[in-house]
């Protein structure tokens, strides 16, 4: 007896952009990627699952802009790739939304390998090596972890001695810097805008 047609076809495994890009989730190519896409996509995607403080999501494409800040407090002479480097650093978010650290965990290393494999692609789509120099890596990390805290004590409702304990506390941030940091959640089309002028700021 033959097998139904239908049962033989392989599941889709690509998402369609508005740009009009398919891009293959289990085989991603720079070529399907589009800057526009990504903020679009990551303007939309909400930070601690939604619960937050304000009138809209704080989302991922803001808390890659603050990141971008925070990496140039650290490190004030920091090449402009590697900022844009920062910029990029949770671009896969388009795709896959932003999972919680827990969740990421209890998914295990099949999940992390798929997040690789789209960050390579993007890194490469954007001139950026598709591994980072371990010095930018934990640059990086350290600027997420302080956007992470202040995000966490200003509009997801930790306690500062929680939000220490899990993220650690911000060090060498100025005051000046502390005092401009806004953290208000944009609606999503204010998001985008500001997330591509600073992509443009260091193309």
């Amino acid at each position: 007896m033959a097998t139904p047609k239908r049962q033989l076809q392989a599941p889709r495994a690509w998402q369609r952009m508005l740009s009009g890009r398919r891009l293959d989730l289990l085989d991603p190519s720079p070529l399907d990627i589009e800057i526009e896409d990504i903020a679009h996509g990551l303007a939309r995607v909400a930070r601690w699952n939604g619960q937050t403080k304000g009138d809209h999501a704080f989302s991922v494409a803001q808390h890659c802009v603050l990141v971008t800040a925070l990496v140039g407090q650290f490190d004030a002479g920091l090449d402009r790739q590697w900022r844009l480097a920062a910029l990029l650093h949770d671009a896969p978010e388009y795709v896959i939304g932003d999972m919680i650290s827990p969740f990421k965990a209890a998914l295990g290393l099949d999940y992390k390998a798929f997040e690789h494999r789209l960050s390579a692609a993007i890194h490469l789509r954007f001139g950026l090596p598709a591994e980072l120099p371990v010095r930018i890596e934990k640059l990086i990390k350290r600027a997420d972890r302080a956007s992470a805290f202040f995000e966490a004590t200003r509009l997801a409702g930790f306690e500062d001695f929680e939000a220490a304990k899990f993220f650690g506390r911000p060090r060498g941030l100025d005051g000046d810097m502390l005092r401009k940091l806004d953290l208000t959640p944009q609606p999503p089309n204010t998001a985008a805008r500001h997330f591509l002028r600073k992509f443009q700021q260091l193309q």
